[in-house]
């Protein structure tokens, strides 16, 4: 024994999820975040390690991207994959036809799944 009381009746029992969140979630992710700007200023943006991290940050967005649409939770699984897809390619096309603005492509896209939804 510890002497220590993790029940949900201890003091701090009503904290014990914030607590975990905080030591567990944000804590981590925060950490890496910190170092990396303080790192950051002193790498080769050209370097093959800054490509690399490029590479694998992109794919894993790309990754993100992919299951939401390919795979959604929620009310997006409402509207068909065609549609979730189609809204996908017509913002990707918007990026290239206007000048590579992501925002633009962003609200093309929405615009398209948001038709998609209200028709279907």
């Amino acid at each position: 024994m510890t002497g220590i009381d993790l029940s949900f009746d201890a003091p701090l029992g009503d904290w014990w999820p914030f607590v975990f969140i905080l030591l567990a979630g944000w804590l981590p992710t925060d950490l890496w975040r910190y170092l990396g700007v303080l790192t950051a200023g002193r790498l080769d943006e050209n370097s093959r390690l800054a490509i690399l991290t490029r590479a694998v940050a992109t794919s894993m967005v790309a990754a993100v991207i992919a299951q939401l649409v390919l795979f959604p939770a929620g009310s997006l699984a409402a509207i068909p994959t065609a549609a979730r897809v189609g809204a996908v390619g017509a913002g990707f096309v918007a990026y290239l036809w206007l000048g590579r603005r992501v925002i633009a492509a962003i609200i093309v896209a929405e615009a398209v799944l948001l038709g998609a939804a209200v028709l279907l």
